[in-house]
């Protein structure tokens, strides 16, 4: 996970969460990015902790994807494309 939070650090987020939370439209631009980039920050918006860490358990159950860290308002999320693009040290 190391490997995977240092390649993040440069991301900017894709996706952005709001007030509304996690709608079929969210997960699906989600589900695109995942499907592009591998790696992905995403930005929450909401002051609670507990609730973003939930959307961030819903994220990887519903799109079979990996959470690699939740830090602030922001998460970072993980799926090996069929073809991975980034190859992960042993």
């Amino acid at each position: 996970m190391a490997y995977l939070r240092s390649l993040a650090h440069t991301l900017n987020p894709v996706v952005r969460i709001g007030n509304k939370g996690l709608t079929a439209s969210v997960m699906k631009e989600v589900d695109l990015n995942l499907k592009a980039h591998e790696l992905i920050k995403i930005k929450i918006q909401n002051d609670d902790k507990s609730v973003r860490e939930s959307m961030l358990n819903e994220i990887c159950e519903a799109l079979q994807a990996t959470a690699v860290h939740h830090i602030g308002l922001q998460i970072i999320v993980y799926r090996a494309a069929p073809e991975p693009k980034i190859v992960l040290p042993k």
